[in-house]
């Protein structure tokens, strides 16, 4: 799809409403995984407003996938924020460099999320530019989770943020019926530990985006 750009005014945003408590707290976070597709990641602080297209996730559930961080429920100071009710943000460091974005999904004391691994880039460009040191719109700008989260201003200060406001980081609730589009799946990225669930095909995307996050 092509790449759009809005700039929306004062009152604009103060018209967006973010995807109610409900849509996270069910019980199938794959579903959640697919029906993110679509919708768009918003960040603001003070004045500047970012936002992008989510075109690629992962599901992680609490039962049988190893490749959970909080598998047979461990709680642990990075996982304690999976362990929050559904619509929670839950930001860790990969290699002590990236910050990766997820949302918590289910009821509280359930801990499963799922983790947004790629964005089109819709509002601020030009700060997520300057965040990620480029000087064009090219994919390796928001293709990807750790480099996502920098596009758009998320570090793991973010953690454990309430989700359902939309404050400081929140997904819009557009419904996007005017966009119909496949979905493709495959396993998840980096998991190879998991033995057998890594094999899962819980990785989401929007089939033929240029957006789509290079790791294989």
């Amino acid at each position: 799809m092509p790449l759009r750009c809005r700039h929306p005014s004062p009152n604009l945003l103060q018209q967006m409403a973010a995807l109610p408590r409900d849509f996270y707290e069910r019980d199938d976070v794959t579903l959640i995984a697919r029906e993110l597709l679509g919708k768009t990641l918003c960040t603001r602080t003070g004045d500047t407003f970012t936002s992008g297209r989510i075109v690629e996730t992962e599901a992680y559930a609490a039962k049988g996938d190893k490749a959970c961080h909080a598998h047979l429920g461990r709680f642990t100071k990075r996982t304690k924020t999976m362990f929050s009710p559904g619509g929670t943000a839950y930001i860790y460091l990969c290699y002590g460099i990236h910050h990766l974005f997820n949302v918590v999904t289910n009821v509280k004391g359930t801990p499963e999320a799922v983790l947004i691994r790629a964005i089109e880039p819709l509002d601020g460009r030009d700060v997520m530019l300057k965040r990620r040191g480029m000087d064009k719109i090219e994919r390796k700008l928001t293709a990807g989770p750790g480099i996502l989260s920098q596009a758009l201003g998320i570090t793991k200060a973010l953690d454990g943020t309430d989700l359902c406001r939309p404050e400081t980081v929140w997904i819009d609730e557009n419904d996007d019926k005017g966009e119909d589009f496949a979905i493709e799946t495959g396993p998840r990225v980096g998991v190879d530990y998991a033995g057998e669930d890594a094999k899962l095909p819980w990785r989401f995307s929007v089939a033929g985006t240029k957006w789509k996050s290079p790791a294989k």
